[in-house]
């Protein structure tokens, strides 16, 4: 099955892998046993998806390409690959039980919601080894005060512990595209996960403070918290979100919680 047989379709940001070096290296990576519980993420022309069923007895992908899911429902039994023509986007993972392994190459017009749909099925997790922008990957693994830390690197932290594995060039993909790519292993902090009061309140802080990168927290979270609030859990009301290190983040919006609830 070749990417000549099937035109790569914009809307659904086709790129396929056809490089046997990175493939080989990505199954390496992920290094399946028979019993585990993989489900990949966009399979496109089975790339992976064969040298996966090398390795395990059972496989579930998702393919929002109906062509393309139907190519996979007639070259393997559904006792081998359960195929699941929906979008992920809006795919509920915890059908699938638990100790899930996701792998995948996302689209990479649609990486930062996708991370964010997998983040909330956390507790279903053991690990996600995935394929994105290069330039997103950064931004995921980057430490506080570098230009690459913001918001998503933040909100993933929070939950995962993040490895960023190697670079695929663009020549290893047809067509190829405008940027390098970078796989990245994505795995549950579990016990050591910082406990989060009050998930949404969280999000807003993070995202208020990110929402525009020169401003201090003084003013970027001047909806949120006042200055004695910042001082009393010794966070400078001068300094910039980007400077602030997971678990100031968490123990902010924590306290910014409690206040909430007292005053209710």
């Amino acid at each position: 099955m070749t990417s000549a047989r099937h035109p790569p379709r914009k809307r659904f940001g086709q790129n396929f892998l056809v490089d046997r070096h990175f493939i080989d290296r990505i199954i390496a990576a992920v290094d399946p046993a028979p019993e585990d519980n993989v489900v990949e993420i966009g399979p496109g022309l089975g790339a992976l998806t064969r040298p996966l069923l090398d390795r395990v007895k059972r496989l579930t992908v998702i393919e929002i390409d109906r062509d393309l899911a139907a190519r996979l429902s007639a070259e393997f039994t559904s006792d081998r690959l359960r195929v699941h023509n929906v979008d992920a986007l809006t795919f509920d993972f915890a059908t699938l039980g638990s100790a899930l392994r996701v792998i995948g190459n996302l689209p990479y017009n649609i990486s930062s919601p996708m991370l964010f749909h997998l983040a909330q099925f956390e507790p279903n997790l053991r690990d996600m080894t995935v394929m994105l922008q290069r330039e997103v990957v950064q931004r995921m693994a980057a430490a506080p005060a570098t230009a690459d830390y913001g918001r998503l690197s933040v909100m993933l932290q929070t939950r995962f512990r993040i490895e960023r594995l190697f670079i695929v060039p663009p020549g290893a993909f047809r067509p190829t595209p405008l940027v390098d790519s970078a796989i990245a292993r994505l795995t549950p902090l579990g016990r050591a996960r910082l406990q989060i009061d009050d998930e949404a309140l969280f999000a807003r802080v993070v995202t208020a403070a990110f929402g525009q990168r020169r401003k201090t927290l003084r003013n970027a979270l001047k909806l949120l918290a006042t200055e004695a609030e910042l001082e009393r859990e010794g966070i400078a009301p001068g300094a910039r979100g980007e400077t602030l290190p997971v678990s100031d983040f968490v123990r902010l919006a924590n306290a910014l919680a409690r206040t909430v609830r007292q005053s209710r």
